[in-house]
């Protein structure tokens, strides 16, 4: 049976964490590499509900979205959540690991997975990775097979995504005819500049703030007065930061059974906790 380090080394070919921001720490955050894995259980986010229910499914190894912690710390007692997570992984025998940053730059990762449900073909990276592979990089443009009305592409994002309570939000003209499409699964509102310069119609990703939407829509819509064109791109598309991300596993549960296979000539159990996990459970409109 495959033991946690030769599964840590195949989810690091996979996503390598040369791939990370500088600021992110990806990686093995909980674990003993020398403990057997026969199953592995994703999700999005690594929160005590999620990491008991994994602990519950009887997961040697839970691979997460989202780092359980952001910054450094001084204490995993029992007084703090993330301690409580910590002891409940140990005490289960679990490891824990996190493809972050690197997952979404990665080939068939974060931002590929996301673009390919949204039906976006001929995908190159939005910003591409510094080491010159053209695969690799944050985000992801491309076109859709057809050209369709930018209602039509934002239900087809909505219908896309896990279940939330807090729906898609969109900004441009519904009925306006959008072809090129840029996708950046997460916080994506520091990629403007990027998604101008790639002539994309319309942008999809999180967490979009009032200021710089706002700003960069008023600019679009100012430049194609400008050029005399009824069209003002990018329009916007804002969804849910957990569900868009967690498209991710639609290839890597796959990746990672094919991958241990070919490695190590065993058959392995990965399953994924589908569903989102935005704090937010009860929205008014």
């Amino acid at each position: 049976m495959a033991t946690l380090s030769d599964i840590v080394k195949i989810l690091e070919d996979l996503y390598p964490l040369s791939l990370a921001e500088s600021w992110d720490n990806p990686g093995l955050i909980v674990g003993d590499p020398s403990h057997k894995v026969n199953k592995i259980v994703c999700l999005s986010d690594s929160t005590l509900e999620a990491v008991n229910e994994a602990c519950k499914m009887g997961a040697d190894l839970i691979v997460s979205h989202h780092p359980l912690f952001f910054r450094s710390v001084h204490e995993v007692s029992g007084f703090s959540v993330r301690g409580k997570i910590v002891q409940t992984l140990i005490e289960n025998r679990c490891g824990l690991w996190v493809g972050h940053t690197n997952a979404d730059a990665a080939f068939r990762g974060v931002a590929a997975a996301a673009a390919s449900a949204f039906g976006i073909k001929n995908q190159q990276p939005l910003v591409p990775a510094s080491n010159g592979n053209p695969s690799l990089g944050l985000g992801r443009v491309g076109v859709l097979e057809k050209e369709i009305t930018l209602k039509e592409f934002a239900m087809r994002v909505f219908n896309a995504l896990p279940a939330t309570k807090l729906g898609v939000q969109v900004c441009g003209d519904v009925n306006a005819i959008v072809s090129k499409i840029a996708v950046l699964p997460g916080s994506g509102d520091s990629l403007f500049d990027a998604v101008r310069a790639c002539g994309a119609d319309v942008y999809v990703t999180s967490d979009l703030r009032h200021h710089p939407a706002t700003d960069a829509y008023e600019q679009a819509v100012y430049e194609s007065k400008l050029a005399n064109s009824s069209i003002a791109k990018p329009m916007l598309i804002n969804t849910p930061h957990s569900a868009i991300e967690s498209l991710w596993f639609e290839y890597a549960v796959k990746d990672i059974q094919d991958s241990v296979y070919k490695n190590l000539g065993e058959s392995i159990d990965v399953l994924w906790i589908g569903r989102a996990f935005d704090p937010w459970n009860y929205v008014i409109n």
